[in-house]
């Protein structure tokens, strides 16, 4: 079974539905598309209304980790 996109850490019920609204409605869907081009496809969306705080936190999501241990790498 595919996780959801709220499962993943740092991911709530705002970007799992800013994301449904791109195509991407499940974790493996974020983990093919990748979090910079699911970032790009927010961004062209929704505009000002995503930051790069949406980027980090899909990035340490597809990671595993909290995002407020990504490094500068």
């Amino acid at each position: 079974m595919t996780d959801t996109i709220e499962d993943l850490p740092n991911l709530g019920p705002y970007i799992a539905k800013r994301l449904a609204e791109i195509g991407v409605r499940s974790a493996d869907g974020l983990r093919a598309m990748g979090a910079v081009e699911a970032y790009a496809r927010l961004k062209f969306q929704f505009g000002r209304g995503v930051t790069l705080n949406a980027l980090w936190a899909m990035d340490a999501a597809l990671s595993g980790i909290d995002w407020r241990h990504l490094t500068d790498e």
